[in-house]
């Protein structure tokens, strides 16, 4: 399906999507389509979560700011391929069900936190890599203050979701940022501490 980055595919391999999948849900975690989590929440269909963390570009060496923990699959796929992954979910229980997991796979290079995802982990910017698993409005420019010069971050942006579209955002060493249509895709919004 285009995805062509063997370190990818490889942490594909290694992460077993049914786990992090309700229970009920298990027999159908192994199909190309978002499930529901709890909460209101999803996890992205594989190709997605392929496609994302192929246009991340990692090569091990990055620090990566995730927003939306959600079920920690994609977590577990960047803690594969990144140094270091910092990861922040609104949902309390989300996020501790997700860290239980994370430590069961003996994935340590994680740091997980309960928040507002739209401002990022400031303490710990600047990213090298950030991916946005839910859709603001618009761009949070707080995750754009926090990425680092020579960093890429990806995200679906659009409040309508028939509308919205995945973009690459990439801050050149002069720190000007380049944006790319990636895909057109269907995701669940962004929400804040009031949401």
């Amino acid at each position: 399906m285009g995805i062509h980055d063997e370190r990818v595919l490889h942490a594909f391999e290694q992460v077993p999507r049914h786990l992090f999948v309700p229970e009920v849900l298990r027999g159908e975690a192994e199909s190309d389509r978002p499930l529901p989590i709890g909460f209101g929440q999803t996890i992205s269909q594989p190709f997605i979560v392929a496609f994302m963390t192929q246009a991340l570009r990692l090569t091990g060496q990055e620090r990566v700011l995730e927003v939306g923990t959600g079920s920690g699959y994609q977590t577990a796929i960047l803690a594969l391929l990144a140094r270091e992954v910092w990861s922040v979910e609104i949902v309390p229980e989300l996020s501790e069900r997700a860290g239980a997991m994370l430590r069961a796979l003996e994935l340590h290079n994680v740091r997980l936190r309960v928040g507002d995802g739209r401002e990022g982990w400031p303490e710990a910017a600047p990213f090298d890599r950030i991916v946005v698993t839910a859709a603001p409005a618009e761009m949070p420019p707080a995750l754009l203050a926090q990425l680092a010069p020579g960093g890429r971050l990806v995200i679906p942006v659009g409040a309508d979701p028939e509308l919205q579209q995945l973009e690459l955002v990439v801050r050149g060493e002069d720190r000007v940022t380049t944006t790319t249509h990636l895909l057109p895709v269907r995701f669940v919004p962004l929400i804040g501490g009031a949401g």
